[in-house]
């Protein structure tokens, strides 16, 4: 399965070229942590020649994580978009960014893309793969691109 999955990528690339990889749309989430130092007095410190040097500032992780929706392509990050602290990703929540942020996105950071079809990947997840999703996609007429399923040898 997983050598059909890369021969297909293959063979698409070969007869596009760069048209193939310029096309691709890739999104994820992740979490972004907070870190503060532990003495900010530390890290502004001014010392002469001849002090000798103070303690190397120690960061801890801070109390706040957010949940971060990006979407990228070749050239970039197209969108960046933090979830409201509290707001669970369902599917309802993701076709509303596709919608209303990421559509936007690509049309002012990439102006052309989504006349020339826009190759869409993102990963199994429900949410990715809810009806409500795939008929927002559909509807746009963004190919998905496969993305082969979890193997822990890819994704230990």
């Amino acid at each position: 399965m997983l050598l059909l999955f890369r021969r297909n990528f293959l063979r698409r690339f070969q007869t596009e070229q760069n048209d193939f990889l310029g096309r691709i749309i890739t999104g994820d989430e992740t979490w972004v942590y907070s870190w503060d130092p532990e003495t900010k007095r530390q890290s502004a410190e001014w010392r002469d020649f001849d002090e000798p040097r103070p303690e190397k500032v120690r960061r801890k992780q801070g109390a706040l994580k957010v949940m971060h929706m990006i979407f990228f392509d070749m050239n970039g990050v197209i969108l960046r978009w933090p979830v409201p602290i509290g707001t669970t990703i369902n599917a309802q929540y993701y076709k509303k960014v596709l919608q209303d942020k990421l559509r936007p996105a690509i049309r002012k950071k990439r102006p052309g893309l989504l006349e020339s079809g826009i190759l869409f990947h993102h990963d199994n997840a429900p949410v990715h793969t809810a009806r409500a999703v795939t008929d927002v996609l559909a509807g746009y007429k963004w190919e998905l691109l496969e993305h082969p399923r979890y193997s822990p040898d890819l994704a230990p």
